[in-house]
């Protein structure tokens, strides 16, 4: 497990970024289509960008064979994840009786950044 861990923290990464892009909540009464990058109609921004920059750190970060360089990429894991929480609660709740549907991006979103932290967490440094 211990060896593929830097694997599947970089697949991770670049399977979040491809759910940025893919649908993550469809507002009925709007006919809107909200995806991390384009949120037209709606105050929730670009939440997916945030998560772009979340990726390229950790891809540094995991890159590197540092424990400082390690210890970094927990912190920035744990901020993407919680952003990725604040985007769940936010952009999936209830207004005035109606809920958005959410779509299969929204919990690739949510997976993908537990994946990158338990990359984070169970990667190991080479000891010289």
């Amino acid at each position: 497990m211990m060896k593929y861990t830097r694997a599947i923290g970089f697949i991770a990464a670049i399977l979040l970024v491809i759910a940025c892009f893919i649908p993550w909540v469809f507002i009925e009464s709007k006919n809107i289509i909200v995806t991390g990058i384009e949120s037209s109609g709606t105050n929730f921004g670009k939440p997916g960008y945030v998560h772009f920059v979340f990726c390229f750190l950790f891809f540094v970060f995991h890159s590197m064979q540092k424990v400082w360089a390690k210890r970094w990429n927990v912190f920035v894991v744990a901020l993407n994840g919680a952003w990725a929480i604040r985007n769940y609660f936010i952009i999936s709740i209830c207004v005035a009786g109606e809920c958005p549907e959410k779509q299969i991006g929204f919990y690739l979103v949510a997976v993908t950044s537990l994946f990158m932290l338990l990359a984070a967490l169970f990667s190991e440094v080479k000891q010289k």
